[in-house]
């Protein structure tokens, strides 16, 4: 029989890499997005035609609740979120509600469904705060700092008590940064990538940053949603943390990405203190990824200097047919 999945967050980022893993697969998938599924989703162009997409709020947790049993699937993948952390402090209230109170109403919706689905649930290195210790693994104790890493830390939670206690097949890839030409231009890789190119092609002059020092543990998004697909392929449910086990500041990216240009980036590049986050930035977040290159055979594909190249090339693709 063709395995049938669900993809919760489908036109974003992972989701839409997640739908055409799944796709490419074999599965009947199904893919939830909050916008009207009519609509042009340039996220799956290359998929569109070979899924359903409906239309669903996950808040809304009766229509969560009948999407499940219309659907019927085998697995879910919840990669629905907040799209920026940083903005779970303008709307904590909204957060919580999306990314813990959904998560419980999707959980009993698998546990109260007869297909007995297997569930992936995305969380988020913030839920480590500010760790003592990196690099940080599965049995780093939880101690997130602001609403969002507060929202995923209690899903996970969740995941755990009910896999214990239900015996749902449930796992939460505790995901670091992650990136794409998919992903959103308010993250600084992609803030970086597009507008270096931008300048490149003169449409642009110069690119305003925070703190260059800044540094992250940054792998490629399609190897994060291979990562979940073989978490829900295992023997039994587990938590993994996912990430390069590597850290690359900002500076390090602007010299990849301006590098790749022949361009310099300190003759572009202009530092506005006013858009660090000060007392609000996480460091030390690198992730020990050893569980699951041990257990699901899973490891990188793409290193960060040939991220940033593929990330570039995309933007300086699509701007010139922009321009032209």
């Amino acid at each position: 029989m063709t395995p049938r999945a669900l993809v919760l967050g489908a036109a974003g980022q992972d989701g839409s890499y997640a739908s055409e893993l799944l796709v490419a697969k074999g599965y009947d998938v199904t893919g939830v997005v909050r916008s009207d599924p009519a609509e042009r989703i340039p996220n799956l162009d290359g998929v569109r035609e070979s899924m359903r997409l409906v239309q669903a709020d996950l808040a809304d947790l009766g229509r969560l609740a009948g999407v499940i049993d219309e659907a019927a699937p085998a697995e879910i993948y919840n990669f629905a979120s907040v799209s920026f952390g940083p903005d779970a402090w303008r709307d904590p209230i909204g957060t919580a509600q999306l990314g813990a109170v959904a998560v419980c109403g999707l959980l009993e919706a698998i546990r109260a469904s007869a297909g007995g689905a297997r569930l992936f649930q995305a969380s988020s290195a913030w839920v480590f705060g500010r760790p003592e210790r990196s690099p940080q693994t599965e049995s780093t104790p939880y101690g997130p700092v602001e609403p969002y890493g507060a929202a995923k830390a209690f899903a996970d939670f969740l995941v755990g008590a009910y896999r214990e206690h239900h015996g749902v097949f449930a796992c939460a890839g505790i995901l670091y940064n992650h990136e794409s030409p998919r992903r959103s231009e308010r993250f600084v890789t992609r803030k970086v990538t597009r507008t270096a190119a931008a300048i490149k092609l003169g449409l642009a002059r110069e690119l305003v940053l925070g703190d260059v020092d800044v540094a992250r543990d940054w792998g490629y998004a399609k190897d994060v949603v291979e990562a979940a697909w073989l978490m829900l392929q295992a023997e039994r449910p587990e938590d993994y943390v996912i990430a390069t086990g590597e850290s690359h500041a900002v500076r390090e990216l602007l010299e990849l990405a301006f590098g790749a240009l022949d361009l310099d980036w300190e003759d572009y590049v202009r530092l506005d203190p006013a858009l660090g986050r000060g007392a609000g930035e996480l460091v030390g977040l690198v992730g020990d990824a050893t569980a699951a290159r041990e257990r699901l055979g899973w490891a990188p594909s793409v290193t960060f200097p040939d991220l940033v190249e593929l990330m570039v090339e995309a933007d300086l693709a699509e701007l010139s047919r922009l321009r032209t």
